[in-house]
Order: structure tokens, then sequence, then C-alpha cells
């Protein structure tokens, strides 16, 4: 009976130790999560809180520019490459699982406000300075409805990247905004996204790099006068 009883406790003794080992792995996996998902969380709200501060910076640059000479505005400068940086970040939050749904709307009526006042503002500057400048209204939708909306952005990002002088403004289709509905209907920009409004008319689908620069022959003029300028800052 002896050696039965002392095989039984060797068991039970193992099962012991291995729920403890299995106890402290699952705790140690737990805290482990708790903290990164806690450092998580304090960057996207510093992303976040500098997000808000750039919005109100750039803000009150508008209404400093808003009363510059021609001779102090350049085709290429105001508030485009301010506004760049912004929708980087929030195309960082957005892909972000731990962002309160509330707070990233609230960014993005900001930001897209903050385009609509920077179209308006070029759209003066360019008729009180004789520019020309180029603009792309881009409409997408983030609900899962728009298979082409990610690779159009791509396309337009690197249009931006070819042409630093071309203004892109990209809108989310369905943000709740009373000024993006009235952009919108002004345009005439119906639901089939992803839609780009260039010189007034409504281009629907998938637009790759050629199709605009076909769409718009000013860019290789743009282009040229980008290399020209670089030249001759060197």
């Amino acid at each position: 009976m002896e050696p039965t009883v002392n095989i039984r406790t060797a068991r039970w003794g193992s099962y012991i130790v291995a729920f403890l080992i299995t106890a402290l792995i699952f705790a140690t996996a737990l805290y482990a999560s708790n903290y990164f998902n806690s450092r998580r969380a304090a960057e996207i709200k510093a992303t976040q809180d500098n997000i808000s501060v750039d919005i109100l910076s750039t803000e009150t640059q508008f209404e400093l520019l808003a009363e510059h000479s021609c001779a102090d505005i350049e085709e290429n400068s105001v508030l485009s490459s301010e506004i760049q940086p912004l929708a980087s970040r929030l195309s960082y939050l957005e892909l972000q699982p731990n962002v309160d749904p509330s707070e990233l709307i609230r960014l993005k009526r900001y930001y897209s406000l903050l385009e609509i006042k920077d179209y308006l503002l070029m759209q003066q500057v360019a008729s009180k300075c004789h520019l020309k400048p180029v603009f792309i209204l881009y409409f997408y939708s983030n609900k899962g409805d728009c298979p082409d909306c990610e690779n159009q952005g791509y396309a337009l990002t690197g249009l931006a990247q070819k042409y630093p002088g071309l203004r892109i403004y990209s809108f989310d289709y369905n943000l709740d905004l009373s000024a993006l509905q009235t952009l919108i209907d002004i345009n005439n920009v119906k639901s089939d996204l992803p839609a780009l409004v260039i010189k007034n008319k409504v281009y629907y689908g998938l637009h790759t790099i050629g199709d605009v620069e076909t769409i718009l022959p000013e860019l290789a003029k743009m282009a040229t006068t980008t290399a020209a300028t670089s030249t001759r800052n060197r």
C-alpha cells in the first residue's frame, strides 16, 4: 500500500507544480499584455494631443496668411505642407485598435475643416496673385465598401511626391460634417467611390498616376518648374 500512496502523492505534486507553472506563465503573459497595451494607449494619446496642437497652430496660420501680400506667398507654400503631416498621423491613428472612435472622429472633422479652409484660401490667393495651382479633391470611404480606395490613396501619394506643387485634399465621404456635405453637394459627388474632382469634373473609380497626368497636362509644366527651382537653389 505504501508505494501506491507515494505514487499518488508524487502525481498530485506534479499536478500542483504544473498548475503553478501554468499560472505563472499566464500571469506573466497577462502582465506583459497589459504593460504593452498601456504603452500603446499612451503613445496613441500623445499622438492625439500632438494632432490637436498642430490643428490649433494651423488654424492660427490661416488667419495670418489671409492677410499676406502676394510678394510673401509662393505657389508651393501656404498650408499644404503643414496639413500633410496631419494626414499621415490620422492615417496612423485609424489603424490602431485602442483609439477612442469618438476622439478619432473629432480629429478627422477638424482636419477636414482645415483642408476645406486651405482649399478656399488657395482659391482666393490664386485669384488675387494670378497663380495657377492645381487642385484634386479626393473622396473615399473607410466602411469597407470601397475596394479601390486604398490603391487610389497610394496613387495620389505618389502624385504628391512627384509633383510637390499639386494640392490634393482627401475627405471621408461618410464623415458627419456639414461643411463637407456642402462641398460634396456643390461638386455633385455621388457615393460611387473613390471619386476625384479635377477642374470641376468628377471622375469615379480607380485612376492611376498616368491617368491623372493625362487629365492634368499642366503637371508636366509643374514638374519642369519644380526642377528648375531645385537647380537654382543648389
